[in-house]
């Protein structure tokens, strides 16, 4: 545990505390009660003194802080003290409420006298802190000691730890072995069959371990502003290279050297006029490199300003250091080559790549005129609703690029028709008048449309009109949904009639599922033979 050594007053104190407390559990008499009260009282003289003394070390805080040359680097130290002080003045209030308490519940004070009227009283300090059902005021303790040990720490050095203040007997090394007392919570270890005195002297002990935790930080705090010589007792190894970026047949360079800091103070950092959170001494500089006004190379030049203040040997100090860095304007590419055109209410699919930022590359897209669906690694499903889209291409918050598109009318598909055997009706060479059973009209996309948009290339013929004529007259008719059997026409079928064959109208199902139906007429005679 990180603390203060104990003084031989407080030695002295912690000792006739034990004694007494295993005196009381033989035998409870005014003599042995009348200790306990000297107990208290010396306990509360003594909290009192350490009161002063770590008042003594904030202002010491203050005056070497005044004393800086830059006393405005060292504000957060002194605010660090003031809430420590906050935070033990809010926990010892706490105990003095409850020895307040216990006092009154037990009869209160003799005003003649002076002496407590319920010394020997312990029902009364079972009640006030232990309760019928375990609810007494010494559970709530628990908890807020325990939670004032982990806050107190946490203004400390990273390495400070101090021992909880609220141990059950299991857990306090004193009495883990004794069976009459391991087994006991926090509340029932210190409080059942305790007499007013003793529930008094156990709560100022408490206060005490307060103050001494107290004083341990802020004795840390006192040593990051220069009240103690700085020792450098953490050695790095470290490497500096000239650029972390090397092209194939350049020369890598870099100085390795030796840095060292001490871990008995947190040295205030800057980054161009920003303070950076510190690390086992080392600044974290992170940050989102920002471009524009690129040479011919596709650099653009940077400087900073570092600054890292500490209290040396002779007080305060502040070392300033100047550099530059270079940002490499990130590059993309669209790996169809060229801007391909895109289809009006299509799924467009693009794949944009950078290799120049590598696993940094997590684009995110925008688009004025389309509605756009990104499926992440620079995939993205671009759907146009205007005559041109412009698609806005950014990567880490930053825009890289701006790509506009022109957009086309998704392309009218070719109907064609079939025979029963597969093979293309033809109005010249006509078709057998026995042979033909049944057609089949197809509706074919666009080539180079079906290539790019296959889920918006989906077509079928919604309806056909199928008539035998016969010279002007029509002798029987049928309408097909795209196609089937016309074997009805077929019995009436002869030499020289004629299938006048009427496609009046053609669906298409795009990449959300939904049927456009498109307007499409297409008229054959087919004469049969």
């Amino acid at each position: 545990m990180a603390g203060m050594k104990e003084t031989p007053r407080q030695k002295m104190i912690g000792m006739m505390y034990l004694v007494l407390t295993a005196l009381l559990a033989l035998q409870v008499s005014d003599a042995l009660l009348q200790k306990f009260v000297l107990l208290n009282n010396s306990l509360e003289v003594a909290n009192s003194s350490a009161v002063q003394k770590n008042n003594q070390t904030v202002e010491g805080i203050k005056a070497k802080v005044n004393d800086s040359p830059n006393p405005a680097q060292y504000a957060d130290i002194i605010k660090q003290a003031q809430e420590v002080r906050k935070l033990s003045d809010v926990m010892v209030g706490e105990l003095d409420d409850l020895k307040n308490t216990i006092i009154e519940k037990s009869g209160g004070i003799d005003p003649e006298t002076g002496t407590y009227v319920g010394m020997k009283e312990t029902e009364k300090v079972y009640e006030v802190m232990i309760g019928g059902k375990k609810d007494g005021l010494a559970y709530s303790l628990k908890t807020k000691l325990d939670n004032f040990v982990t806050k107190i720490a946490s203004y400390g050095d990273k390495n400070t730890k101090f021992e909880p203040l609220a141990l059950s007997g299991k857990e306090d090394p004193a009495v883990a072995k004794d069976a009459n007392n391991k087994n006991k919570d926090f509340a029932e270890l210190n409080f059942a069959e305790t007499p007013v005195p003793a529930a008094l002297a156990t709560l100022s002990q408490k206060q005490s371990e307060i103050r001494r935790y107290e004083s341990t930080v802020l004795g840390q705090l006192a040593e990051k502003v220069g009240i103690k010589d700085v020792k450098f007792d953490k050695i790095l190894a470290m490497v500096s290279a000239k650029s972390n970026t090397v092209v194939a047949g350049m020369d890598y360079e870099a100085e390795m050297f030796i840095a060292a800091y001490s871990s008995g103070i947190t040295p205030r950092m800057s980054f161009n006029g920003a303070g950076v959170p510190v690390r086992d001494g080392k600044g974290q500089i992170k940050f989102k490199a920002q471009g524009g006004q690129y040479d011919s190379r596709g650099l653009s030049k940077k400087t900073y300003t570092a600054s890292i203040s500490f209290n040396g040997p002779n007080g305060a100090e502040t070392r300033t250091l100047n550099g530059e860095y270079f940002v490499l304007k990130p590059t993309y590419n669209i790996e169809a080559g060229s801007l391909p055109p895109l289809y009006l209410g299509c799924a467009n699919k693009l794949s944009i790549v950078s290799p120049g930022l590598g696993a940094l590359w997590q684009p995110s897209f925008s688009a004025n005129g389309a509605e756009v669906i990104a499926a992440g690694g620079g995939k993205v499903t671009v759907v146009p609703s205007s005559a041109s889209v412009e698609l806005n291409i950014n990567n880490g918050g930053i825009l890289l690029g701006t790509e506009k598109f022109r957009v086309r009318r998704v392309p009218r598909p070719e109907v064609k028709i079939y025979g029963g055997g597969g093979t293309e009706l033809n109005e010249k060479s006509g078709t057998s008048a026995s042979g033909l059973r049944s057609i089949d009209a197809r509706a074919i996309a666009d080539e180079s449309f079906k290539a790019t948009n296959p889920e918006d290339a989906i077509y079928r013929v919604s309806e056909t009109y199928v008539a035998l004529v016969r010279g002007t007259k029509r002798v029987a008719d049928i309408t097909l949904q795209g196609g089937g059997s016309i074997s009805s026409l077929a019995q009436s079928a002869q030499a020289g009639d004629r299938y006048y064959i009427e496609v009046k109208g053609v669906q298409r199902k795009n990449f959300k599922g939904t049927v456009e139906n498109i307007p499409y007429q297409l008229v054959k005679n087919i004469p049969l033979n």
